[in-house]
């Protein structure tokens, strides 16, 4: 008995040991490390204090700290940033919908300001910008070496006031300025309309308005055309739309699914995942849809389209996303600021992180340029058929109502033929919904 007794206490003993062999040297480790975290805190001080002493010329303190903590911000990612009470405002306001400025989405890259998107039916659109132009200066002054937030609060300025921006874009041999006029921008997050029997749902933002807006939209349509049998399919035109707000890409993509993964983040630690689901409803229940993507579709459309492309629920079309895989947590701050930080980023439901890499369309489909077409080039394409030809026999054999629905489809041909000069892509994602509509029913 006393010799397992003192086996025990041997083992004990032991283990007391080993623990504190094992313990000792990270216990050790932790302190250096701490240490020299303190170092660098004392050194960022003293750095602090001789700029505030000897520079040429007296400082805002206040300043030159915030302009401290920005950059420590952004060198972790192009995404994270120091908010400014101010800036912090402008983004609450941003995401109710209505805000001043030129209505452009930027970002920054290798130091030079280029643009994500510009948004529908803003200053920047109107003037011309296009997304992923680079912007090098505003009004004469050059953006390169500023901050993101700096460079954008150049650009902002009061309602009405103009503002030159100068251009480098790709395809041109030299840049160029934009003169644009500074408005209140008001976005509607989804604008609805029908092309024919096809429900167009055009998503500008992912605001506190998008699901409330895409759901009124859309039962507004399908009233329109008499019911949901009536109803060619959906177009979900995600196109030069920069993002925004999680959870509404989540309740968009939602809009359209009966169940399954809709999005998945992931952060440093395990625990810090997040998995969305989608809940039993389909709006349009399981008509086609399209989804429309190109280079200015980023963060929360990419959410929405590589949700829908991997459950097989709709068709992508366009050129390929934006690549914004990352999710940033707001964090307010003492003084009424806040912290834009990257916490995570976010797969797809096949466990895709588009990341730098964007959603590649299902179907890669680039725009056509405008091309203008006579008058004359018009009539003479109406008039080269059978029924135009001198003394061409009629058709009998159709009732007055076949002949009134023969007419009704051929005047909505006729103005997707229109459409495809005007949008090709959009014509193009109308012309996958006839066809599939051509086909008939898919069987279970």
């Amino acid at each position: 008995m006393n010799k397992l007794i003192i086996a025990a206490i041997g083992g004990i003993a032991g283990g007391v040991l080993l623990s504190t062999q094992v313990a000792g040297p990270l216990i050790a480790q932790e302190n250096r490390a701490n240490t020299s975290v303190y170092e660098q805190l004392d050194l960022f001080g003293d750095i602090f204090e001789r700029i505030r002493a000897n520079y040429v010329e007296d400082v805002d303190e206040a300043a030159l700290i915030e302009a401290a903590i920005n950059g420590m911000l952004t060198s972790l990612d192009p995404h994270s940033s120091y908010l400014p009470p101010d800036d912090f405002d402008d983004m609450q306001v941003q995401t109710r919908g209505e805000f001043g400025g030129l209505g452009i989405e930027v970002t920054q890259e290798d130091g030079f300001v280029r643009v994500i998107t510009p948004m529908d039916d803003t200053p920047a659109m109107e003037a011309g910008v296009e997304a992923g132009d680079f912007i090098t200066h505003v009004d004469g002054e050059a953006l390169l070496g500023l901050t993101l937030e700096q460079a954008v609060d150049m650009m902002r300025g009061p309602v009405g006031s103009e503002i030159v921006i100068t251009v480098v874009r790709e395809g041109r041999d030299q840049p160029f300025d934009l003169t644009i006029v500074r408005d209140r921008i008001r976005l509607t997050a989804v604008r609805a309309r029908l092309e024919g029997n096809t429900a167009i749902l055009r998503v500008s933002t992912f605001n506190d308005q998008t699901y409330p807006n895409l759901v009124s939209g859309l039962q507004d349509l399908i009233e329109e055309v008499g019911g949901l049998d009536n109803l060619n399919g959906v177009v979900l035109d995600l196109r030069n739309n920069p993002g925004g707000l999680l959870s509404q890409a989540i309740r968009v993509t939602d809009a359209f699914l009966e169940q399954g993964e809709i999005v998945s983040t992931r952060g440093r630690e395990p625990q810090d995942g997040e998995r969305f689901n989608a809940t039993p409803g389909d709006l349009i229940e399981g008509r086609p849809l399209v989804v429309l993507i190109n280079g200015g579709s980023a963060s929360a459309s990419e959410i929405v389209a590589g949700g829908l492309q991997d459950h097989r629920r709709a068709v992508v079309v366009g050129t390929n996303s934006f690549g914004k895989g990352s999710v940033q947590s707001i964090m307010p701050l003492a003084g009424n600021g806040a912290m834009r930080l990257t916490t995570s980023l976010y797969y797809t439901p096949s466990g895709r992180s588009i990341q730098a890499l964007g959603i590649a369309p299902d179907i890669l489909v680039e725009q056509r340029p405008v091309e203008e077409t006579s008058e004359d080039e018009e009539a003479a394409a109406e008039r080269r058929n059978e029924a135009s030809l001198r003394g061409a026999l009629q058709n009998s054999t159709l009732s007055e109502d076949e002949a009134r629905q023969l007419e009704e489809e051929q005047a909505i041909a006729e103005a997707t033929a229109r459409l495809r000069n005007e949008d090709y892509q959009l014509a193009y994602a109308i012309d996958i919904l006839t066809g599939l509509n051509a086909l008939g029913p898919r069987g279970d």
